[in-house]
């Protein structure tokens, strides 16, 4: 992931993120994923312009609020069950793309218990806006 931090589209951008953000979500394409909720964790990067999200007056109306990344990954959630992570992904970033301010968006899914011999699997993608 750090070399997504030298892509020259990301020079005088400010980070946004969100860690660990766990959520329980109708999520899969197995049986045993389709009888009840999953529990998710998600990470969000947002990258926005300096110059689109540097306060001068201290309000919040002059930043991204922290609360789109949640509130926007509940919506998406509550829309009903989901087959795949890729797709889950794909909606989140597409919707973190849409926010006027943010040129670039990294969203990151992971089930942690899906398989009782690893952490977690998950999926991952980066889009910047053309």
């Amino acid at each position: 992931m750090h070399a997504i931090l030298s892509h020259p589209a990301l020079i005088d951008c400010r980070r946004l993120f969100l860690r660990d953000y766990e959520i329980y979500i109708n999520i899969g394409v197995h049986d045993f994923e389709k009888r009840a909720e999953q529990r998710v964790i998600l990470n969000v990067d947002l990258y926005i312009p300096l110059a689109m999200n540097t306060p001068t007056h201290d309000q919040l109306n002059e930043v991204v609020d922290y609360d789109f990344m949640r509130e926007t990954i509940k919506e998406i959630a509550a829309k009903g069950h989901i087959q795949l992570q890729e797709t889950f992904c794909d909606e989140i970033v597409t919707a973190m793309l849409a926010h006027p301010k943010v040129l670039a968006a990294r969203v990151s899914t992971s089930k942690p218990d899906v398989y009782p011999d690893c952490h977690s699997v998950g999926v991952e993608v980066f889009r910047i806006k053309q």
